[in-house]
């Protein structure tokens, strides 16, 4: 493929999971079976989504900051331990058989995009937040699990993350969000830098998707409207559809 064309379609693609992350959630999935239509193995082209992921997460972090947004230092102990899960599960990814992550990857996609689609409803507001004592204990052990996952996949944990943070904690709406991007952005970066020592990482293309993603959450926060979000949904949910049936029967 043509470096400059492959170029556009990284920031393409990028712009499209940017505004899908803010409209819905479930960017990487997207951007991670994309990059292995590219023809990066499997492992590499998950290695490299973790620099979208990283890029992405910083921008929302220093967004809410800036808004005054924050509920710390709760967010710092899950990314420790979110951490050190995330380690684990970029082991397993490395050691993982290419056309094994493929399908796993696949049915992930499909139970996400369900996720995506109702998750809306599932959510609730205005209750007391739970963030010391015995409710702590079970976010900090929860994080350690939520992040073997992020480490190993990513692909839909922002939505887990959302409702486990909200039902349990209790956190608004708002604060998730503020809390989930700074989480994902500290563990993110911990498997971004195993899966760069692992030579794992194409910087160059990581770098491009990322732009286009940034650029995309731009335009989805300002541009966004209520009664666009279902068309959005069910167009997001026929392509991961698509693209879980290509990675499962055509490696």
């Amino acid at each position: 493929m043509d470096s400059i064309f492959e170029g556009f379609l990284l920031i393409i693609v990028g712009f499209f999971a940017g505004i899908i992350n803010t409209l819905a959630g479930g960017g990487s999935l997207f951007t991670l079976p994309f990059l292995i239509f590219l023809g990066l193995p499997p492992s590499v082209a998950n290695g490299t989504n973790r620099i979208v992921i990283v890029i992405q997460s910083l921008g929302g972090t220093l967004g809410y900051q800036s808004k005054k947004i924050n509920t710390f230092p709760f967010p710092i102990y899950l990314g420790v331990t979110a951490s050190i899960g995330s380690l684990i599960g970029a082991q397993i990814a490395l050691q993982l058989d290419g056309a094994i992550f493929n399908r796993i990857l696949a049915v992930i996609m499909l139970i996400v995009g369900l996720l995506i689609l109702i998750r809306q409803n599932s959510l609730s507001s205005n209750l007391p937040e739970r963030l010391t004592g015995k409710y702590l204990i079970y976010a900090v052990l929860g994080f350690f699990i939520i992040g073997i996952y992020g480490g190993f996949i990513n692909a839909g944990i922002g939505i887990v993350i959302m409702i486990f943070l909200n039902r349990l904690n209790r956190l608004s709406l708002v604060k998730t969000n503020a809390t989930k991007v700074l989480v994902v952005m500290i563990y993110s970066t911990v498997a971004l830098i195993f899966f760069a020592f692992n030579d794992a990482v194409n910087w160059k293309l990581g770098l491009l998707m990322a732009l286009g993603t940034l650029f995309g959450a731009w335009w989805a926060s300002r541009w966004s409207v209520r009664k666009g979000d279902r068309v959005i949904r069910i167009a997001m949910l026929l392509t991961i559809f698509i693209m879980s049936i290509k990675l499962w029967f055509f490696e």
